[in-house]
């Protein structure tokens, strides 16, 4: 299995240029690490790209789900990395595995995996995994709506 996470919201470079989640960012990996949780979703690995805004997501998952996981920042997982890369790192990987990462990245892996799937969620998740004949396909997502993390 493959997940595959789009940070959450994070602050803008104008406000800090480390791009650190907001308020409403970590409601929103609070949020979808408990859908997560639910559903049983326990990866082996969580890989982020090491920026700040998608460690501190994957922090969430790590904290909920699987918190003995093999967490740590991978190569290959900035927004305008070659998706092959990660692409080729997944299909020989025989674990679980949790990618924390950015657009236009996210986007580009999940097509190079599986060809028909929809785009990936903004600030969201798509599951995908393997069948008996060795092809990915996606099994179910999430993605937080506008009222996650908003100021009430």
């Amino acid at each position: 299995m493959v997940v595959l996470v789009h940070h959450a919201h994070a602050l803008g470079a104008d406000v800090d240029p480390q791009r650190p989640l907001s308020s409403r960012g970590l409601a929103q990996a609070e949020w979808l690490a408990t859908q997560a949780h639910a559903r049983g979703l326990k990866p082996a690995a969580i890989w982020h790209s090491g920026k700040l805004r998608a460690k501190q997501t994957a922090e969430a998952f790590y904290r909920i789900c699987a918190p003995f996981a093999d967490f740590r920042m991978v190569r290959g997982l900035r927004p305008d990395d070659p998706p092959v890369w990660m692409r080729d790192e997944l299909n020989a990987e025989t674990r679980d595995v949790m990618v924390v990462s950015h657009m236009p990245l996210l986007p580009a892996l999940a097509t190079a995996l599986v060809s028909s799937i929809r785009p990936v969620p903004q600030n969201g998740l798509v599951v995908i995994e393997r069948s008996g004949n060795g092809e990915w396909a996606e099994t179910w997502r999430a993605q937080p709506d506008a009222s996650v993390g908003a100021e009430r």
